[in-house]
């Protein structure tokens, strides 16, 4: 994977972080994106720092021209930035809420894949690969926010895959369980941890994807279920 440029959003979290140097030990140059994102975060040569947010088309505009501006090229875009809101109903989910959602799992998603299209279709190649979520084919009750923010995820990534088909791009969107996170742990203390998706399954899968043996892989939504089928 010598010389290969992937911009990790997220880089840093719960699964970013595995994501991340899962990239780096396949030889990917990795630039790793996140409101707090530190050098030090990562020891690898190979790695570089972009504190930012993606919380505007300009601001994600702006994160890929950096990319661009240093490497001169961006072959993979790992999407892992999202949350999440539950515990109320749809008749009782305030708009606030809603509205945190889809600019948490939708726009963020949006706003990125407009800034690096352009430079994708323009070297007619990249690799897209984005997380979504298994609530958005199988959604739950008081979850509903949520689930809707990540079924137009996946909706959003299929369409990509479409559209740039031509262009050399794959576009494809993993729809974990519930993933094996440090901040998980301490939202469900009492969870059966066991079934959990780990981390490094899903950075592996994420690798194979933005590698030459996944180009044949495009609008898919990827279930990654764990052992809690």
């Amino acid at each position: 994977m010598t010389g290969r440029i992937a911009l990790v959003t997220g880089a840093n979290g719960g699964l970013g972080t595995y994501v991340t140097k899962a990239l780096l030990d396949a030889g990917f140059s990795v630039v790793g994106l996140a409101p707090r994102i530190q050098q030090s975060d990562f020891d690898n040569p190979n790695f570089t720092a972009l504190p930012a947010a993606l919380d505007s088309l300009d601001a994600a505009k702006k994160a890929a021209d950096t990319v661009i501006a240093r490497f001169g090229k961006l072959d993979v875009l790992a999407h892992l930035v999202g949350g999440f809101a539950g515990g109320q109903t749809v008749a009782d989910t305030d708009d606030a809420t809603f509205q945190r959602m889809f600019d948490m799992n939708l726009h963020s998603a949006f706003h990125t894949l407009r800034a690096v299209l352009p430079h994708m279709r323009k070297a007619k190649a990249g690799r897209i690969i984005a997380i979504g979520s298994r609530a958005a084919e199988a959604p739950g009750a008081s979850v509903g926010a949520y689930s809707a923010s990540k079924a137009a995820l996946v909706s959003l990534i299929r369409t990509v895959a479409i559209e740039n088909k031509d262009a050399g791009i794959t576009a494809n969107v993993l729809l974990p369980g519930t993933i094996d996170t440090p901040a998980n742990r301490n939202a469900m203390p009492g969870a059966d941890v066991s079934q959990w998706v780990q981390p490094a399954s899903i950075a592996s899968l994420i690798v194979w994807l933005a590698s030459d043996a996944g180009k044949d892989v495009t609008g898919a939504a990827i279930p990654v279920y764990g052992e809690g089928l």
